[in-house]
């Protein structure tokens, strides 16, 4: 099974920037799609963006557009959310998930990271 793990979380004023990593080993992790993920408590869980095997493509939702960043580098096994100009709705833990593309072993299991908190105040 894979292994997840988010690192990066912490306080940020608003406006700020702040970098996420996510580090996945026991796979190839050119092979898995890799999604950030946010939850606020008593709130869904939302998805934020996420990156493809293929290409790099990337998708975000609208309300980060414009101001996050996913990238991979699959040399460091290692996806990454870049967060710009933060806002107090942005607070939340964050997790990363990856799932399995059509040529990995686990082809669209999905294996979650235990989230890293992400904290926006004045």
């Amino acid at each position: 099974q894979a292994n997840v793990e988010e690192s990066g979380g912490g306080l940020v004023q608003p406006g700020g920037s702040l970098t996420l990593s996510c580090s996945v080993s026991g796979v190839t992790f050119s092979l898995y799609d890799m999604t950030w993920y946010r939850q606020a408590p008593g709130k869904a869980r939302e998805l934020i963006a996420n990156i493809s095997t293929s290409d790099d493509g990337t998708h975000y939702a609208d309300s980060v557009k414009g101001r996050f960043t996913i990238s991979r580098d699959n040399a460091k096994s290692t996806v990454y959310l870049q967060m710009n100009n933060l806002k107090f709705e942005d607070a939340a833990v964050y997790y990363c998930k990856a799932v399995g593309g059509p040529y990995s072993l686990y082809h669209g299991y999905e294996f979650w990271g235990q989230g890293t908190q992400v904290t926006v105040s004045s």
